[in-house]
C-alpha cells in the first residue's frame, strides 16, 4: 500500500474518531455539556490523538528499522566469494538495490511480469537484458547472487509493507476505540488534550536535533566505508587530488589538502572584502547616519542576502572574471591565466558575506549601552574618539563572533566557487591561479560516473564530514566568544 493511501487511512480513522468521541460524550451527559468536565471538542481531540499518534510514530520507525533489517537479511545471503577483489560487501549490496529497483520499476512498467521478477530460476543473464532493453541502470553483467538478493531484497519489503499498513491501521483503530471508551462526562480530558499537545510540542523541538544526529550518522557510516577502501592517511596529508573513474580507486588519489587549502584561501579573500566594508557599513549606520538614512540604506545593504548564489556565481563567471582579465591578464599585468581564479570567487564571495558582517555587527554596536557613549562625552571624547576607544571594544566580542559566523557561510559556499574559481585542486600562493574548494568537489563527486558505494563516490561524505567539523568548529569558537565576553558590559 502507498503511504499516501495509509496516511490518509489513517486521518480518516482520526476524523471519524473525533466525530464519535464528541458525540458519545454528549451522550453520555444527555446533551447537556454544561455537565460535561471539559468542552466536546477536547473529547474528540482526545480520540483523534489517541488514533493517529501512536498510529504515526509506529509508522515511522517501521520505516526507519526496516531498511536496516532488510538490508541485514540480504547482505547475510551473499557469499565471500561472491565479493571480487577491490570490491566490498557495500558495494555489492548497492549492486542488489540498483537491481531491485530495476526489476520494481521493469514490473510498474509492464516489461515483466511479477511471477517473472521473482522467479528463482530465471537466468541472470536474461534479467540483466531484459532489465537493459526497459533502460533500467544495471552492471555491465548482473551475477547470480546478486539477482537472488535482489529478489530477496523486493521480497522482503513487499512484506513488510504489508505488515505495517496491517499493524499501523490496527493501532489506529485501537487508539480510537481506547479514546472513544474514555469519552464520558467526568473523564478529564482537556488535561490529557493538553498533555498530549505538550508532548508532541517537545517533540517537534527534538526534530532538529534528531536531524542532525541523523546527519551526522549518515556522514560518519559513509566515511567509516570510504576509509575501510582507502587509506586515511593518504586522504588526510595527501598533496594530489586526481580521481579515476575507470576502476575501484585503485589509481586514485584522493588527498584533502589542496581542496582545503582552496576553501581556506578563498574564504580568506572575501573575509578580507567583507570585513572592513561590512564592519564600516555597520559603524556607519549605527552611529552616523540619520533616521531616514538608515531606514533606507539597511533594507538595502540587506537585499544582498537575499540573492541567490546562483546568481553570484554568473556575476563572478561573466562580469567579475573578465574585468579582472582585463586589468591582470594578458592585455595587462599578465598575472592571470583566465576568468576563473581565487580573486574571483574571494571578491564576489566578500560581496555576498557583506550583509553579514553588516547586519551582525551593527546590532551588536546598537545593544551597547548609551551611557557608555554618554560617559565618553561627558569626559570630552570626541565621537570619532567614542567610537575607537569606548564603542568598538565593547562590541568587539560579538562582532569577532559575527566575523567567525561569516567565515563558515563563506567555507561552506558552492556555486560561486563551481563558477567563479575553476576546479583545479592544487597548492598555490598566488590568488591569481584557479582553484576549488571541499564543497564543490562534493558535489562533483556525487555527480560523476562511479558507482555510489565506489572510493571516488564515498570520498564526498569523507569531505563532507571534515567539512563539517571545521564549519562546527568555528560556530562552538564564535559562541564562545560572544559569551565569554558579553557579560563585561552588560
Amino acid at each position: 500500500m502507498p503511504l499516501l493511501w495509509l496516511f490518509l487511512i489513517v486521518l480518516a480513522i482520526a476524523a471519524v474518531g473525533y466525530v464519535v468521541g464528541r458525540a458519545r460524550a454528549l451522550q453520555s451527559v444527555d446533551g447537556d455539556s454544561r455537565h460535561l468536565h471539559s468542552l466536546p471538542s477536547y473529547y474528540g481531540a482526545n480520540v483523534a490523538l489517541k488514533a493517529a499518534v501512536p498510529a504515526f510514530f509506529l509508522l515511522i520507525l517501521w520505516l526507519l528499522a526496516q531498511p536496516a533489517y532488510v538490508n541485514s537479511v540480504v547482505s547475510a545471503m551473499i557469499p565471500e566469494n561472491a565479493i571480487a577483489d577491490g570490491s566490498s560487501r557495500g558495494l555489492v549490496m548497492a549492486e542488489v538495490r540498483r537491481a531491485a529497483d530495476g526489476l520494481d520499476n521493469a514490473v510498474a512498467a509492464g516489461d515483466m511480469t511479477e511471477d517473472f521478477a521473482r522467479n528463482a530460476r530465471a537466468d541472470f543473464n536474461d534479467i540483466t537484458q531484459r532489465l537493459k532493453d526497459a533502460g533500467q541502470i544495471v552492471t555491465s553483467q548482473i551475477t547470480q547472487p546478486v539477482l537472488r538478493a535482489a529478489q530477496e531484497y523486493r521480497i522482503l519489503n513487499a512484506a513488510g509493507a504489508l505488515y505495517m499498513a496491517i499493524a499501523v491501521i490496527a493501532l489506529a483503530i485501537a487508539g480510537a476505540v481506547w479514546g472513544v471508551r474514555e469519552s464520558h462526562g467526568e473523564f478529564r480530558a482537556r488535561n490529557t488534550v493538553e498533555k498530549s499537545v505538550l508532548a508532541l510540542l517537545v517533540g517537534a523541538a527534538m526534530i532538529a536535533i534528531l536531524t542532525t544526529v541523523g546527519i551526522v550518522l549518515s556522514l560518519v557510516f559513509n566515511t567509516w566505508e570510504f576509509f575501510t577502501l582507502y587509506p586515511w592517511q593518504d586522504f588526510f596529508f595527501g598533496t594530489s587530488w586526481a580521481p579515476s573513474f575507470s576502476g575501484r580507486g585503485g589509481s586514485s588519489e584522493l588527498g584533502v589538502l589542496p581542496l582545503l587549502w582552496g576553501t581556506f584561501y578563498i574564504s580568506i579573500v572575501a573575509l578580507a572584502v567583507a570585513v572592513p566594508i561590512g564592519l564600516f557599513a555597520a559603524i556607519y549606520l549605527s552611529e552616523y547616519a540619520g533616521p531616514r538614512v538608515r531606514a533606507f540604506a539597511k533594507p538595502m545593504l540587506e537585499v544582498l542576502a537575499g540573492i541567490p548564489t546562483i546568481v553570484y556565481g554568473l556575476f563572478a563567471l561573466l562580469t567579475v572574471g573578465p574585468l579582472l582579465m582585463s586589468i591582470f591578464g594578458k592585455e595587462g599585468l599578465n598575472w592571470m591565466q583566465s576568468g576563473t581564479a581565487v580573486m574571483t570567487a574571494g571578491l564576489v564571495m566578500g560581496i555576498m558575506l557583506i550583509p553579514f558582517v553588516s547586519s551582525l555587527s551593527d546590532d551588536i554596536i546598537n545593544a551597547v549601552p548609551q551611557a557608555m557613549r554618554d560617559g565618553s562625552y561627558g569626559l570630552g571624547a570626541t565621537k570619532s574618539e567614542t567610537i575607537k576607544q569606548v564603542v568598538l571594544p565593547a562590541a568587539l566580542p560579538g562582532i569577532v563572533g559575527a566575523i567567525l559566523l561569516a567565515a563558515s557561510r563563506a567555507i561552506g559556499e558552492t556555486m560561486i566557487v563551481v563558477l567563479g574559481a575553476g576546479a583545479a585542486a592544487r597548492l598555490s600562493l598566488n590568488p591569481f591561479d584557479a582553484m576549488t574548494t571541499v564543497t564543490a568537489k562534493i558535489v562533483s563527486q556525487l555527480t560523476g560516473d562511479a558507482d555510489f558505494a565506489s572510493p571516488e563516490a564515498l570520498v564526498a561524505f569523507a569531505l563532507g564530514m571534515t567539512l563539517f567539523v571545521l564549519t562546527l568548529g568555528l560556530n562552538v569558537f564564535a559562541l564562545y566568544i560572544v559569551r565569554k565576553y558579553r557579560e563585561q558590559y552588560e
